[in-house]
């Protein structure tokens, strides 16, 4: 993957853009005198940066943790996560550096400007926080969801390959029964039919002598055979 399509590069150049507007930010706090109220205005900015900058950092790290877990699978190698971690370590520095200036030019304002400064950061970090709060809940209930529109999706799929089964082995069972029944009816025809004869040749016997028993015998094996072998071709 190119670094124009790599989403880590990305995410970088948005954040080196962010920390870029950072320090014009801080050199505009450095040449505003301390007792005006740009010089308050441009402190709350600063902090306010700096903690979404580092926000993202994070997150960006964590990206990194999770391809170094198997790097082969995203295409990486050791030297490109050394790479991305030394930028990561470069961003946090400068971030860092800008803090502390901040921290120490506020500590030498006087109280009121303090008071004023701390209660911005605690609304901005209350704000903040709640805002973090909504945002994890809402993406918790929008990945509930979506595992459980697959999983009714794949229950979906079971209901409907277990009907396919039982409809096939349902016209399965009905043949079957079909060809029984046939099968049912032609033994009975037949079973008739021999009944039949075996009632026509006792009458003849009885009527014949010998040898016409014997002559008859002899005629009616043949004719067995004849319909044994009929009975079977049909």
């Amino acid at each position: 993957m190119s670094s124009a399509q790599d989403p880590f590069y990305i995410v970088r150049e948005e954040i080196q853009d962010s920390i870029d507007k950072l320090q014009t930010t801080f050199h505009r706090w450095e040449q505003t005198p301390s007792n005006t109220g740009e010089h308050v205005h441009l402190t709350k900015e600063l902090h306010t940066s700096c903690e979404s900058i580092e926000w993202q950092v994070d997150e960006l790290e964590k990206t990194i943790l999770v391809a170094s877990r198997d790097p082969a699978y995203y295409g990486l190698d050791e030297v490109e996560l050394s790479r991305r971690r030394n930028w990561i370590g470069s961003a946090r520095n400068q971030v860092a550096a800008v803090r502390r200036s901040v921290e120490k030019g506020k500590s030498n304002s006087t109280f009121s400007a303090r008071q004023d400064m701390g209660t911005s950061r605690s609304n901005h970090y209350t704000t903040q926080d709640n805002d973090d709060f909504i945002a994890s809940e809402s993406d918790r209930q929008l990945l509930l969801m979506r595992q459980q529109d697959e999983e009714l999706d794949e229950l979906s799929e079971s209901v409907q390959r277990i009907g396919g089964v039982g409809l096939t082995i349902h016209e399965e069972l009905s043949g079957q029964e079909r060809i029984l029944n046939d099968l049912s009816l032609e033994m009975e025809t037949t079973s008739n039919r021999l009944d039949f004869v075996q009632k026509r040749v006792a009458m003849v016997m009885k009527k014949a002598g010998i040898k016409g028993q014997i002559m008859l015998i002899l005629f009616l094996v043949v004719l067995f055979i004849i319909l044994f072998v009929l009975v079977f071709l049909t």
